[in-house]
Parts: C-alpha cells; structure tokens; sequence
C-alpha cells in the first residue's frame, strides 16, 4: 500500500504568466486579504480574529516572527499572509472520522497540497493500522498508549526522533524536550536545522550569541539597511512597514538578491491613506543582483574597497577604536582582504565594479548600518561563511551594539526561536542539562543526538524507528523528498501533531497517528481556568499569546496536554514530574523555564507586562561571550562553484500564496504567475542557448557526486535572473536536493544551490 502513494503528485496546471508587479500591499493585498477570510469563515469570526492578532490581549499570528511594534495599529495588526494564515487555521470546514472513511490514504496522497489543506480543521485523534488502507477513530488514552508502547519497545530511546516545527509556544517546547530527555534521548531536530542554523552557528563564532542583535526601534535611526537574500514582501510583509518609517526618516536600502522582488522596489501601505490613492514609497535605493552564492565575493569586493579608502584616510574608513577594544583577528582578517583581486571577484559576483563602488560609497556614508538576511544566505555549503563574511563589515565600520546597528538574521516561523530557548536541540549546552537536572531531578542524557539530515538518513538505515513530529510537514519541509519518503516508510511509527492534514499524514510507518491540536487563534480551557502561552520573536521579545475562538472540535487538546499525556503514558512512575499538575495551570510550566533557562527571571509576572519583556542579548550591549571574549573577524573563502555545459543553480523560494510549505492558493502576484506551482524561472539568454522558449516544459535533473535525481513538468517561464541561474518552487523541487548536500558545520541542506540540468519534457 504505501508503494502506490503519491510522493509528489503532478497535477495539470493551466498556468498563466503576465508582468510582475510594480508595487506591493495596497489595494491588491486587501482584496487578497478579504478573499482568503471571507472563504474560510463568516464575517463575525473573520472580525474578530483579524482584529485579534498580534493585539496585546490577542494571539501572535503562528506566521513569521517579525516583532510588533510598541504602538498597535486599531485597524489591525497584521499583514495579507498573516491573513492567510489565520484563514486556514480558523476555517469552518472540518475532517471527520467520516472523511478518513470516504478517502483513503492512497486517493489522499494523490490530491495535491493544496487541496489537502483547503480540506479543513482535523478533529479527533486517528490511527492507521498495519496493513490499513484508511485512517480510523482512536481515543487520546489509546491512542497515548499505543505511542508509550512503541517507544518503551525500541532497544534505545536513541531510536527514537522528536522533531519540532517553530509554531509551537515556549511553555510546549520547554515540556517537550523535558519528556524526551527523562525518556532519555538529545534526538531533537528541528525546522532551525533548515534554515538559520547556519546563521546560529556564525553568530556564535563570531558574536558569541546566535540570535540577531537589533531591536526594531533600531530601523528607524539607522543611516543604512542592506538586506541580502531575503523576500520580505511576501516572507515577512510587515518588516515593509519598518522599512517605511526607515526610508522616511533618511535610512538608505541596499538589496542584494538574485531575484527583484516587488516588496523591495515600492510598498504601498494599505493602513495609510496613500496606500490606497498614492504612487507607493520606493523602499531599494541600490539593487545587486547577485549571482546564486555570490554573496562572499561581493561583500569582500566591498570590504576591499573599504581598505583602499582607509588606505588613504586612517581613520576615516574603519572603526578603528572599536575594533582594537572589541576584536580579534583583524590582521589576519585584513592580510586575506588585501589580496584579493578586485575584477576577480567583481566576476564571481556578478556585479558590476561600478555598482560595487556605488555599495560601497553608500557604506562609506553610514555609521549605522543593520544588515538584514534569510535563507538566500544560509542555505548552502558556504551558508556559515556567508554570515561570518557579512559580521565582518559591521566589526570593520562598528555597527555593533549601537542603536541603529547590529545582526537581525529574519526568523521564518513565529517561535522557532523560543523553541531553541526552551531546549529544543539536538546538541544542548552542559549549562541547560546542568540547570535541567536540578530544577527537574533527572540525569539527562549527554551525547549529541541527530539534527534532521542525521535523523532522515537514520530512519533510512535501520528499520523500525519511531518518529513523532511536534507540528509542521516533514516530508515536504526536508530535502531529498523521496529518500526522505523511504525513511518515514521505514519507521514502524510516525506520529504528527497537527492541526490541518498535510502530505506527513500520507507517507508513513508502518502505523501512523495524527494527534489533532489546538491552533494560537482558540482558547485554551485547563483544570484551573483559561490559559496563555508565550512566544519569542526574531528580536528576542517574549510575550503572551492567547486565542479567543470556541475550539474546532471538543475533541482538540493543547500541545502542552498532549505532551503530557503523552509523557504519562511512556514513562509512568519512571517520571519525578507531575505532569497532570503542570499542564492545569501553565504558570506551573513557566515556573520551572525561570529555574532553568536564564534570562526568564519572574517570568510570570514580565510576560503578563503589556509588549513582554527582552532575553539578554550581550552583542546588543557591546559584549561577546566568545572564547575570547571579544567580537572575532574571520577569514571566510570565496566559494567557487563551476558548471558543466548546459547545466545551471536552482535555488528554491517560496510564491506570494504560500507559508513554507503551506499552500495558501496557487498564485504568486508580486511575480506575475498564476494558477499553478510547478515552475522553472530562468535568464531568457540561457533559454535560447537550450533551444527553450516561455510555455515549454522540462524535466529538472539534479547532479550530487554522481547521483541523478529527477522532477518531472516544471514549465519554463522566461525571468529577471541572473545567467546560469533559474528558481523553482518548495517543496515541489525539494525532490533534488541531494541529502547529503549540506552546510559547513550547521549541516543545513543546500535548498539554495542545486546543481540542475534539464530536457525537454515529452509525454510518457
């Protein structure tokens, strides 16, 4: 049975392309807004939920973790995407025990991941059984039984995975690690693993802290924002509306992307009346369209230019009082910058010198400059130097822990960084077991477990894992989709904490159990009376969050409570924590966080303070808990990546109508493609050399070290992209990135630098 389910299935798209747009938000994203609401529920639920997020009193939308501003706008505090997300989380529709029994797993795995998620809100727990064809109805109790059971028969809890997506709260996080270290095991990969782990690791190198520096008042006293491979206008829309106040208060932007996106060329902000009759404000002042990984050579083609002024000015260029009281490395740091060739590296750029030498006046010009980035810089082999090399030019100009300065590596999912906090790690520092065991009374375990490319390739080596799943998608959030696929297959159990069905639920173990949870928008009843929960922002503001809608089913549990049972049923009397006591009043549960995790002093009584309250940040002030306890510039290699004739870099991105690898629609305004998802954007010159022209379809092949993997029907749409470069959507490319094609030290997969080929597709 699980043979004939469809992996990736290859729907016929009528897919229509006109001009990308111009501007982004106004009218356009309203109409967008409404749409996607009003299809979802009536108007009395859409009010009060839009009107909700993001509130002081309200939830925090479970989209990004862009933070909220001190001042909430009345007429709403979120942006189209947020929208979006709320719109599938509370929709009227439902799935059943009926509907598991009208389709099965097989005719599921068939519908597209769109039409999976427009199904509606899961409502009761479900089970399929060994050899099943259809899910069916199970109780919590039996259903927390049949899971304690699979684990307590594994030969070690190392043969155990318990991943965990961004969306869950601090206080379910914290209880999470918290099991599945009494259950004895650090298997704790996570969505970070995927994404800014290569910005965590740089940080910590260099800074000594792996979140971002800025707070968001920064941007608006900052003289220069260069943000580097990042799409806000559809990623993050509200950071647009910093970066209006930025420009409006004399802020300068540098964009450096492979792709223009619109969100960067002109915002129109439909909260202001101007959003809605005027022209936009430009937001780009200098746009460097980077080749694919040629961010390295660019900002050192930058840097060098900026020693060839100090060069001539000492004094003038660098920093140089804060880099002699606050650094090491510099002359290691300026001996490899100063012999580097200027045109080389224009070259491996991509970039013109004159551009460059416009960057780098602009740099010139600046005291305070906060550098802003996303997965265009940490997905790829070089994703940690990528970072480092970026911390460089704020170390040489001092833009560190200054108002108007500093790192802000922009966080992608709302509490992906709460959950690293809370413990959420596959290699946790002695520090947190230390504070753990003694706050919690356990030994916990030491040895590193496996981060996600380590557990897939894990799962995929020995049968008979189990592998549960803390929220999101699995399958389609990890590279190498059909290795991936087999691993799960290889499982004798796969669970998934879920709110809507989703391609997870459809690849599976032997036996699978989809656990239905609350969702941020709805309340939370416990033993003791209604509950909140918190969350941390990619500024390091934690706050409260709590929804107000009546539950989507009686049946839904909160992910603490399911933790809970959760923990009671695999350990039993094997457990020092009372876990039913816990989860009935959740200041119990935060409680112990203050115990344990430093920086969450009074917890209980700061995050009831309206906005929350600020976790240390020593960059922040001017100090780096380093190995040497001073701010480290390093010497990072320009990555050289050359390709066989007729072969081009993908990298993969995200379309306007989509939240990772949630589905919102089938359109992508801002770049002009409608209707469909399965895509190749390329250079119109690398066209006409593969004899393609705007409509066709190819087949993509990608090449790792001898290996061919293949995805079928992308259709080649003629674009704004550099030559030798071309992008395609997740996670419908996600099928041809090799697994074992990953980061430098944060092992990150390599979504953004896949070496393809393609042919002309022809019908088999």
């Amino acid at each position: 049975m699980k043979k004939l389910c469809a992996i990736t299935p290859i729907e016929d798209e009528d897919i229509r392309i006109t001009k990308p747009a111009k501007v982004a938000a106004g009218v356009p994203a309203v109409m967008s807004t409404l749409s996607h609401t009003l299809s979802a529920m009536n108007v009395r639920t859409c009010t009060k939920t839009l009107f909700s997020i993001n509130q002081k009193d309200g939830f925090d939308c479970p989209g990004c973790a862009w933070p909220d501003p001190k001042e909430r706008s009345s007429m709403g505090e979120y942006c189209e995407n947020g929208a979006k997300a709320i719109a599938e989380e509370a929709t009227s529709r439902r799935i059943t025990p009926d509907f598991f029994k009208q389709h099965s797993v097989v005719e599921l795995s068939n519908w597209s991941d769109y039409k999976l998620g427009k199904s509606g809100r899961l409502t009761v727990p479900m089970i399929l059984k060994p050899g099943a064809t259809h899910y069916e109805e199970i109780s919590w109790e039996a259903a927390f039984a049949e899971i304690g059971e699979a684990l307590n028969s594994l030969a070690t809890p190392n043969d155990a995975i318990f991943y965990t997506s961004g969306r869950t709260s601090n206080e379910a996080a914290f209880l999470y690690q918290l099991f599945v270290r009494q259950y004895g095991t650090n298997n704790l990969p996570d969505c970070s693993n995927m994404c800014h782990e290569s910005s965590g690791v740089a940080l910590s190198e260099t800074l000594g802290i792996g979140k971002g520096s800025v707070k968001l008042e920064d941007f608006y006293v900052a003289d220069l924002i260069i943000i580097l491979g990042q799409n806000p206008g559809t990623n993050h829309p509200r950071m647009l509306s910093a970066l209006e106040i930025a420009k409006k208060a004399g802020a300068k932007v540098i964009t450096i992307n492979p792709l223009p996106e619109t969100g960067l060329i002109k915002f129109k902000n439909p909260q202001h009346l101007s959003g809605w009759v005027g022209s936009g404000i430009s937001i780009t002042d200098l746009f460097l369209q980077v080749k694919i990984n040629g961010d390295v050579p660019l900002i050192k083609a930058i840097m060098h230019l900026l020693w060839q002024a100090e060069e001539k000015n000492p004094g003038q260029v660098f920093d140089q009082a804060f880099i002699k009281n606050n650094t090491t490395g510099v002359e290691a740091f300026l001996e490899d910058l100063k012999n580097q060739d200027l045109e080389l590296l224009a070259a491996q750029a991509g970039i013109s010198l004159a551009e460059i030498k416009a960057a780098t006046e602009m740099i010139l010009q600046a005291d305070k400059i906060i550098t802003c980035w996303a997965m265009g810089l940490t997905q790829h082999k070089n994703g940690v130097h990528n970072i480092k090399e970026v911390v460089n030019l704020l170390l040489l100009k001092g833009s560190i822990g200054k108002p108007g300065a500093g790192t802000c590596p922009v966080r992608g999912h709302s509490n992906v960084q709460g959950d690293r906090t809370m413990g959420i790690w596959e290699k946790p520092p002695s520090s947190f077991l230390d504070s753990l065991q003694e706050a919690c009374h356990f030994e916990p375990p030491r040895a590193h477990g496996h981060d996600t490319v380590a557990a897939i390739k894990a799962m995929a080596a020995e049968p008979g894992k189990v592998f549960f799943a803390m929220g999101g998608n699995f399958l389609s959030a990890t590279p190498d989709t059909e290795y991936t696929a087999k691993a799960l297959q290889n499982c004798k159990l796969t669970v998934q904490v879920s709110t809507k069905l989703n391609r997870s639920h459809l690849i599976t173990g032997k036996a699978a159990i989809i656990l239905p949870c609350l969702g941020r928008t709805e309340v939370d009843e416990q033993q003791q009376g209604r509950q909140f929960v918190s969350v941390e922002n990619s500024m390091g503001i934690v706050h409260n969050s709590q929804g107000s809608l009546t539950p989507a089913s009686p049946h839904l549990k909160s992910e603490p409570a399911i933790v809970a049972g959760l923990a009671m049923a695999t350990l039993k009397d094997k457990t020092p924590t009372d876990w039913q006591k816990l989860i009935g009043n959740y200041d119990l549960i935060r409680d112990l966080i203050e115990q344990v995790i430093p920086g969450f002093d009074n917890y209980n009584q700061r995050v009831r303070n309206e906005g929350g309250f600020y976790l240390p940040n020593g960059p922040r002030e001017g100090k780096f808990n380093t190995t040497t306890g001073k701010a480290k510039f390093s010497v990072n290699p320009v990555p050289h990546n050359p390709l066989q004739a007729g072969e081009f870099w993908m990298m993969t991105i995200r379309s306007h109508d989509q939240f990772n690898t949630t589905i919102y629609g089938l359109d992508d305004r801002y770049r002009g493609i409608f209707n469909g998802r399965r895509i190749i954007l390329m250079n119109a010159e690398d066209m006409e050399m593969a004899d393609l022209k705007e409509g066709d379809f190819v087949d993509l092949t990608s090449h790792f070290r001898g290996e061919l993997r293949t995805a079928p029907k992308f259709k080649v749409i003629a674009y704004d992209i550099p030559r030798q470069c071309t992008a395609t959507y997740f996670p419908e490319a996600n099928v041809l990135i090799p697994v074992d094609s990953i980061a430098d030290k944060s092992h990150t997969p390599t979504s953004k630098l896949v070496n393809i080929s393609l042919e002309k597709h022809t019908l088999r």
